[in-house]
């Protein structure tokens, strides 16, 4: 037999449909010559420091650094993950062959090599590697097996960034919450997350050591059209009137009139830092937020490979454009134009020197049906319209410039006209809050001028204020990461940097949520600030390697040159060592002070003790999640919606073998998950406790968590 081993339960049954292993078993699918099973994600993870001897248990600094050699896997502490490893184990032992069927990159290599490594495999093993979940994409996958030994770099790069982690993450947050913690909390280092932090504390900086001033600006109204003046700032009000008083004594004359017409290049297509940049300016969607959106169109065949860092598509990949664009049928205002005619094979769209593990993230060939969320429809209608985009013509436009002049003081203006929308014509409906800020700067309508004409004007003065620098949104910060704290705006020149950001792609958004999580840093509306505890941890961190994007950028860098097979992967890891070595002799010499943690949450008051009532919960005033428009009613073997008929929500009393509570079905129904909970015997996948969760779909899902 066979051996197929998917990440998740999911795409287990997705490939056992294809494979035709259709009879369920204990953990896995079998048939057709094929064992299908399946890991939770992560089944393994580095051994902690007490798994080398129970003294490292003690955070003593007399212990530090901790460099085990060699490093050890285990399995995660998890009745689940126990029994689920078993049969893993059991079908490694018995079966001809394993194919490794994760997560095609970087993390899902390792979380599969680690299993593979526990169960003590000795079996040949091979590798599907797939940019979809379709049916076909598969099959294809299936047809064409790679040799496991091809990714054997991709992943040591992925060992290496775990050991890496480890290296630092553990030594460093015991270091620092040994010598400035005050026993009050723990204070987490990280090789990502603490130089993206200190962006965000600079930045803070800035922004509090920023002085606002007044300014002056002449500015004058020459044939309906504004002129600025082209000198500096004024910095006084009585210059401003001595300018403007000098103006009313002169008339308008124009210098210069010129008219250049020119393209607006098309987007590119969207990587996912792209995606999650667009979806936070548009939606004010969380990094986090956005990667569950864009997993879910992929786990449910509308998209392609989300964690990706590449925004272009390999060359092989453009025959089949035109029936991915036939079959977008919600779009076929925007694709029969294109369809009728042949599909540019441009280099700006397809590139194989510029795609790494996977191409940009684009649709299927399998158009989502009307049962997404909200948010997976905003989503996936952002990719659709990028991909679409990318095969219109490019933007014609008109850039007028004219200069003018009154006395010896100059003045210009600039207008700019779209001449031919080209792929703006798929953005043309949208709402249009980008394009009203756009066309607000956008752009006066220029009338003809000819050079030496002059006039009477109407001068007059603008006050303003100097701005300071502009906190850090989600989309910003992302950007930083992408480009280790450097201000790129160009897009061919961000593609260049990508090898040196801080942090991968599926990795950022979880970076950013641990920051929120340690009270480092906090949201107010859209922006983001560091916490007072997030500005004293970076000052007190003296060591330049521990909170420079610039050098961690350097690392990632490393790393990916370990993935290409250019850097030896014991070489990082022997830099790593030295690196926490050299930090532990510094920071165990400094002179020990502690920092303030900032009380993010009030206590509440303690009231007096009083006996615990049982309060009924009334289901017939409760609002069904699903239609929002009726009751929740109380059956014999279930909650529901009165118009069960028309709605068809229900959750049942007995629940994969157990019994739920009314209480533990409130909690489902308004908060969207249950507390952890064990007790079940009959989940299809083996499970015995996790926490239940209201999919978007509002149906049941068991999951450790």
């Amino acid at each position: 037999m066979k051996l197929c081993i998917a990440e998740k339960p999911s795409v287990a049954r997705d490939i056992a449909k294809v494979l035709g292993a259709d009879t369920p078993k204990q953990g896995y699918f079998e048939g057709n010559g094929y064992w299908v099973t399946w890991t939770f994600g992560h089944l393994c993870t580095l051994k902690e420091p007490h798994d080398y001897g129970p003294h490292l248990k003690s955070w003593n600094l007399i212990f530090l650094p901790i460099i085990p050699d060699p490093f050890g896997i285990k399995l995660i502490s998890n009745p689940g993950v126990e029994k689920q490893f078993k049969i893993i184990e059991k079908l490694v032992a018995d079966c001809e062959e394993v194919i490794n069927c994760g997560d095609a990159g970087q993390e899902g290599e390792v979380i599969q090599r680690w299993v593979l490594h526990k169960a003590k495999c000795k079996k040949p093993i091979k590798r599907l590697w797939i940019s979809s979940l379709t049916e076909a994409a598969i099959k294809e996958g299936f047809n064409n097996l790679k040799p496991s030994e091809d990714y054997q770099n991709l992943y040591l790069a992925g060992n290496a960034r775990a050991i890496g982690d480890w290296l630092l993450g553990i030594n460093a947050t015991r270091l620092f919450t040994r010598k400035f913690g005050g026993n009050k909390s723990v204070l987490s280092i990280g090789r990502v997350q603490t130089p993206t932090l200190a962006m965000l504390v600079q930045r803070q900086k800035e922004m509090d050591a920023f002085n606002t001033e007044d300014y002056w600006e002449l500015k004058t109204k020459y044939r309906d059209v504004v002129f600025n003046a082209a000198i500096d700032r004024l910095k006084t009000k009585d210059k401003a009137e001595k300018g403007l008083e000098y103006l009313k004594q002169h008339p308008f004359e124009i210098i210069s009139f010129e008219i250049k017409e020119g393209k607006e290049k098309n987007p590119r297509l969207f990587d996912l830092t792209a995606l999650q940049v667009e979806a936070n300016k548009k939606f004010g969607f969380s990094a986090e937020h956005t990667l569950k959106y864009i997993q879910n169109l992929y786990e449910k065949k509308h998209t392609t490979y989300p964690r990706v860092d590449t925004t272009y598509l390999s060359e092989s990949l453009h025959p089949q454009i035109p029936a991915i664009l036939q079959s977008m049928n919600f779009y076929k205002e925007f694709t029969t134009p294109l369809l009728a005619q042949p599909i540019p094979k441009s280099k700006a769209v397809f590139d194989d020197a510029k795609v790494t593990d996977h191409h940009a993230i684009i649709p299927t060939e399998i158009a989502p049906s009307s049962n997404l969320s909200r948010e997976e429809k905003l989503i996936y209608d952002l990719v659709a319209k990028r991909f679409i985009s990318v095969f219109y013509p490019e933007c014609k436009i008109s850039n007028t410039l004219v200069e003018g002049q009154v006395g010896k003081i100059p003045f210009k203006t600039t207008g700019r006209q779209i001449l031919e929308p080209g792929w703006r014509e798929v953005y043309i409906k949208d709402k249009k809050e980008d394009t009203e800020k756009k066309e607000k700067d956008e752009e006066q309508t220029i009338p003809e001028f000819k050079v030496g004409e002059k006039g009477p004007h109407k001068p007059l003065i603008h006050q303003g204020k100097t701005s300071p620098p502009k906190p850090y949104t989600e989309a910003t910060l992302l950007r930083a990461m992408e480009t280790a704290g450097k201000q790129v705006d160009d897009e061919e020149l961000r593609e260049m940097m990508k090898n040196n950001g801080i942090g991968r792609p599926s990795t950022r958004a979880n970076i950013i949520e641990t920051l929120f999580r340690r009270k480092y840093i906090e949201r107010k509306k859209k922006n983001i600030f560091a916490t007072s505890t997030g500005v004293e941890l970076i000052d007190t961190i003296q060591d330049e390697l521990l909170k420079s994007p610039e050098l961690t950028g350097e690392w990632e860098s490393k790393l990916r040159k370990i993935e290409r097979g250019e850097y030896d992967a014991s070489q990082f890891k022997e830099e790593l060592i030295e690196m926490v070595t050299n930090l532990t002799r510094s920071v165990i010499n400094e002179k020990a002070k502690v920092i303030s943690f900032q009380e993010e949450i009030q206590p509440k008051q303690k009231k007096e003790a009083t006996p615990r009532k049982n309060v009924a919960i009334i289901w017939e005033e409760t609002d069904c999640p699903k239609c929002k428009e009726n009751k929740l009613m109380k059956g014999k073997t279930a909650i529901g919606c009165s118009n069960y008929k028309g709605c068809g929500f229900k959750i049942p009393f007995l629940l994969f073998g157990k019994k739920l509570t009314e209480k533990q079905i409130h909690d489902l129904i308004t908060k969207g998950k249950s507390s952890k909970l064990k007790g079940f015997t009959e989940h299809p996948e083996g499970l015995s406790e996790g926490i239940l969760r209201l999919t978007n779909d509002f149906l049941l899902d068991l999951k450790i968590d």
